[in-house]
């Protein structure tokens, strides 16, 4: 029996990194994790403990703290190209690179109606993604959003769906519908006003989800990228994955009283996982964008 080692080894190291930029009495925070992951030549370690074309995660991690007090970090699409470009451009063994970075969101806290200049609260679980690849001299870029948890409460069916013996699912012309939103979108090109475009991402996919009378999750999720897909050209595709969070009708008959679409409980197992691609038809080829999602 032969063995041989597989073609992809990596490197990896993961960080969180919040920054406070103090403008005067103004702050500005960031907070983030980041994670940093390399391929290249590195066969010799593997096999015989070699570590000369190892970029230790000890040093990627520093220079990700390094980086972000050289230059502000700004947008997490623009600090991850550079970090990105750096461990390609200035280690030999090093042939890709991928940067994944999480931003975890904070509000100003308001006091007497004004947005205070250094006290913040969490945002909630709602994360904006980025993952950055580097291979070959050229960068793509999937962008993103994690947790943000949706609800319309009327403006949903589901009805007309197989039905056999294990079937005990009924029927409804109007429903809760809620789910949480992992979506990933495809950028083409780099010359791109990232907030603005994911600012302007985010508000059509909750438009579209909020206006659609969905007759089904799959539905929604399709009119959800196809909007995106129309006003934004420079997204190539985008996927998005979306957990069915059923809201049940409570059986208030033995206590002699009528539910009529009132009063719920979420349950959060078991559920539906819904997921799709909504793809441009003159899409750039994807390349190692989607590799490790």
């Amino acid at each position: 029996m032969g063995i041989t080692l597989g073609p992809n080894q990596y490197g990896k190291a993961e960080v969180r990194l919040v920054t406070v930029r103090r403008d005067g009495p103004v702050h500005h925070l960031k907070d983030l994790t980041v994670s940093t992951s390399l391929r290249g030549e590195l066969a010799a370690t593997h096999l015989t403990g070699d570590n000369a074309g190892v970029l230790a995660t000890d040093t990627q991690k520093n220079t990700v703290y390094a980086f972000a007090k050289e230059a502000p970090v700004g947008e997490i699409e623009d600090f991850g190209l550079r970090l990105a470009r750096h461990f390609v451009g200035t280690q030999e063994n090093i042939t890709g690179a991928r940067v994944k970075i999480d931003e975890h969101g904070w509000n100003r806290i308001p006091v007497d109606g004004e947005p205070h200049d250094h006290a913040f609260s969490r945002a909630g679980d709602e994360r904006r993604t980025t993952a950055v690849t580097i291979r070959d001299g050229r960068a793509w870029i999937v962008s993103g959003v994690d947790g943000l948890t949706l609800l319309k409460s009327t403006g949903s069916e589901f009805h007309g769906f197989p039905r056999d013996e294990y079937t005990t699912l009924a029927e409804t012309a109007d429903r809760i519908l809620a789910t949480a939103v992992t979506a990933r979108w495809r950028y083409q090109g780099e010359d791109i006003d990232w907030a603005s475009s994911h600012r302007e991402i985010r508000r059509l996919m909750l438009e579209t989800f909020a206006t659609k009378h969905s007759l089904s999750l799959q539905q929604t999720l399709y009119a959800m990228g196809s909007s995106v897909l129309e006003a934004r050209p420079e997204v190539a595709e985008v996927r998005l994955s979306l957990p069915n969070k059923h809201h049940f009708l409570v059986d208030l008959s033995p206590f002699g009283l009528k539910n009529e679409n009132e009063v719920f409980y979420a349950a959060d197992r078991p559920y539906g996982l819904i997921e799709g691609t909504v793809l441009r038809d003159d899409a750039e080829d994807a390349g190692p964008a989607w590799d490790l999602h």
